[in-house]
């Protein structure tokens, strides 16, 4: 096997890892707003697991690039992986993933500064995470070697079924919340005029 053949192999087997990685963490993003506990961990343990697997998941992404801008294979630069569609390859679905990285770059930054941002900047930027996981879907989609295949195929259908699940309870438990907060405050306060 030649050194071209083991990153290219190296940026294939960390893309899919991304996509599951990044699933997970989006899942238990949903878990954590909706204060869901997991079965043998305490309550903070899904916000630890949060962190720890959002960090690894941005381990494999930085193998990801990195693999893709040392394979001289095709021309991917330093600048291409952080300005989004100036790359004269696929410029179109890599310039997606660099959008995807943005996103993420931001969202990682805030969440390291979070004590010092506060919580209403730092929940405000957080939500570019759920903007960075399709991107992110759809560079994949457009731009992989595998995506043809039936592995990869039903690999990104459950990570899309269960993500688009997770979205639709996060959706259906605060539209109940919001239905309930007027109610409660009339409960609380009396009837107003």
């Amino acid at each position: 096997m030649t050194d071209a053949s083991i990153l290219w192999y190296a940026n294939r087997a960390t893309g899919a890892v991304c996509l599951v990685l990044f699933t997970v963490v989006v899942l238990l993003g949903v878990a954590v707003r909706l204060r869901t506990r997991l079965p043998g961990l305490p309550r903070f343990g899904t916000v630890s697991l949060h962190r720890t697997i959002s960090l690894s998941a941005t381990a494999f992404l930085a193998v990801h690039i990195a693999t893709a801008v040392i394979d001289g294979y095709v021309d991917i630069t330093a600048l291409d992986v952080l300005i989004p569609f100036a790359s004269d390859y696929q410029p179109l679905w890599l310039g997606l993933g660099t959008v995807a990285l943005d996103l993420m770059l931001a969202v990682l930054i805030t969440s390291l500064f979070r004590a010092r941002l506060g919580h209403r900047t730092w929940r405000a930027v957080h939500w570019l995470a759920y903007a960075s996981w399709p991107v992110a879907l759809i560079h994949g989609i457009g731009i992989g070697t595998d995506t043809g295949t039936d592995w990869m195929l039903w690999l990104t259908v459950t990570c899309v079924a269960a993500v688009l699940t997770a979205f639709t309870i996060r959706v259906t438990q605060a539209t109940r919340a919001n239905r309930r907060t007027p109610a409660t405050l009339l409960t609380a306060e009396g009837a107003r005029p």
